[in-house]
């Protein structure tokens, strides 16, 4: 299914990425020297992404350029750090003056602007497999996918292939080209995951090492969100998260659909006047956690005789 709606979710989900204390600038996982347009903006301020995602059998490309950073209603805060990995809590800001519809509460009486979207004029790709050739994006909406007549193939992309996409720019936008290459598409050999206090859990894969791998372990996203654990580490096929982390993770609080999301990903990007624009292309496994007495449901009829379906999809 081909629509802006799924298109521009996935690409919400992709640039968010786990969620970070204030951006120190360009990821960890940025192919060093792919800057391919360098502009005069601050690498520390993303306004826009292209996403080129491998995921669950199937494949998408959408991108949208702001003209400015888009504001996060939740302040992700840092509890923990171990190794590679870091166990996040969410803290709501208050604004005494609410900020109205165009702007959000991003600190206590702070409210920062939503960020308006830009056309870019045709975006040209290449090294994007389709089962053709090279093709052009042009804005709907000021976002940008590939056009009805092009079906991606899946993967698509090819480990260790060059992938550009060159922007001819407009006059609320200045041309910029974003290029890296494809990865290898992501497997799991970790395939039933249980998650109890007082144990790490162990992830594995088959290791590319020339990527990054960032994983996003979160419990409780259907009974709003208590914290997550979120992790990147090397491409060298394992992942150990404490004991420590996972305890003070469950500690927090679970609902129902526990999962755990890997991704192994190549970041390229451009420096535009507004600021840094990515082109993240990676390949993406969501699977689901065990957690010891905790039932998932969506209706009372799937859980234990005498318990009931909670609004957090648990039996309780």
């Amino acid at each position: 299914m081909k629509t802006e709606v799924l298109a521009a979710l996935t690409l919400t989900l992709w640039a968010c990425g786990a969620p970070s204390t204030p951006d120190a600038g360009v990821d960890a996982g940025t192919d060093a020297g792919l800057i391919a347009t360098p502009g005069t903006g601050d690498a520390g301020t993303l306004v826009g992404t292209f996403a080129l995602l491998h995921s669950n059998g199937s494949a998408s490309l959408f991108g949208k350029v702001y003209d400015g950073p888009t504001p996060a209603t939740l302040v992700w805060e840092l509890d923990t750090v171990d190794g590679d990995c870091r166990l996040l809590t969410p803290r709501v800001p208050f604004c005494a003056t609410p900020c109205g519809g165009s702007a959000v509460c991003v600190e206590n009486d702070v409210c920062q602007s939503y960020p308006a979207s830009k056309p870019v004029g045709l975006v040209h790709v290449t090294g994007v497999l389709n089962g053709g050739g090279a093709f052009d994006m042009s804005p709907i909406n000021n976002g940008y996918q590939p056009p009805a007549a092009v079906t991606l193939a899946v993967p698509p992309f090819a480990d260790g292939e060059p992938i550009t996409l060159r922007a001819d720019g407009s006059a609320a936008v200045q041309a910029f080209t974003l290029t890296t290459t494809g990865v290898m598409p992501l497997s799991l050999t970790s395939t039933a995951l249980t998650l109890q206090p007082g144990a790490p859990l162990e992830l594995t894969w088959p290791g590319s090492s020339t990527a990054r791998v960032e994983v996003k372990l979160d419990i409780s996203h259907h009974g709003g969100t208590r914290g997550m654990i979120t992790c990147d580490t090397a491409d060298d096929g394992a992942l150990t998260i404490s004991a420590a982390l996972t305890t003070r993770l469950i500690a927090l609080g679970v609902s129902g659909f526990p999962t755990v999301v890997v991704r192994r990903e190549r970041v390229g990007l451009a420096l535009i006047t507004a600021g840094r624009v990515d082109l993240r292309v990676g390949s993406e496994l969501e699977q689901a956690v065990t957690i010891p007495g905790l039932t998932s449901c969506t209706d009372t009829s799937q859980c234990p005789m005498g318990q009931a379906c909670q609004n957090d999809l648990r039996c309780n």
